[in-house]
């Protein structure tokens, strides 16, 4: 069970989803904030403001909120200046850690990556030192039961994806991040539902754990996950799912 996209249904299956839905919006916002900031706030013209809005609509925000964010992030309201990090290190069994985040106190945000961890037995490193494992793709995943496998896959390699994989119970589609937002038009407007439509981080080599310091990576990653200023948390860390499963039950 690899980092790069079994994230999310590790913490699902821990029951975490909703619990921290309020944390999803403040992250949210902030990508709108700083998404309209760079690329203005007309989506049409700004395919990372439109990734951002689609996402937040996905997970229910209030539209007031969306507007508001862009309003913010175009100078329309008075808001806070956000500035776009990324920090690199290692955590439990030598897995790299790749953080990338938001912030408008550098030194803060800093101070407390490092100290998280370093509670959880890895370290913070140089810019550089593990970036290079992390490929940036687009990646989107749709429900089994949404779409039939290979009329899905005819649809997303015409468009331009360049793969597309069965994981348990939905399909995976991985892109060039040039070709993303063409690949995920072209399923819109085919009305094929998205579960996910994101750019991300895919490692191109992984490290296995034991139920030991498997459980202490996957302890830290919901730490990092739950910081208010990290957008996104990626590991190359790999955890079959016998030892998986071993984890949840004696969480």
């Amino acid at each position: 069970m690899s980092g790069h996209s079994k994230w999310a249904s590790i913490k699902h299956k821990k029951g975490a989803a909703d619990a921290k839905r309020g944390k999803v919006f403040t992250k949210l916002i902030k990508e709108i904030t700083v998404a309209a900031r760079i690329g203005g706030g007309d989506p049409d013209g700004n395919p990372r403001l439109r990734t951002a809005i689609l996402i937040s609509k996905g997970k229910n925000m209030p539209v007031d909120n969306i507007t508001r964010a862009i309003k913010k992030g175009t100078g329309e309201l008075e808001g806070v200046q956000y500035d776009e990090v990324t920090y690199e290190g290692y955590g439990p069994g030598g897995a790299a850690i790749f953080l990338e985040a938001m912030t408008d106190n550098k030194n803060r945000t800093v101070s407390e990556i490092r100290a998280a961890l370093g509670k959880a037995g890895g370290n913070l490193g140089e810019n550089g030192c593990v970036g290079w494992m992390f490929e940036r793709k687009g990646f989107i995943t749709v429900k089994q039961e949404e779409k039939d496998e290979d009329e899905l896959m005819e649809q997303a390699i015409d468009a331009g994806a360049d793969d597309m994989q069965t994981v348990e119970d939905h399909y995976e589609i991985t892109t060039a991040v040039e070709n993303f937002e063409a690949v995920r038009k072209a399923l819109e407007d085919a009305s094929v539902p998205m579960e996910t439509a994101e750019l991300t981080r895919i490692p191109q080599n992984t490290v296995s754990l034991d139920e030991k310091k498997g459980k202490a990576l996957l302890k830290l990653m919901d730490i990092l996950d739950d910081h208010d200023d990290i957008q996104k948390a990626y590991s190359n860390f790999d955890i079959s799912d016998e030892v998986m499963n071993a984890i949840i039950e004696n969480s």
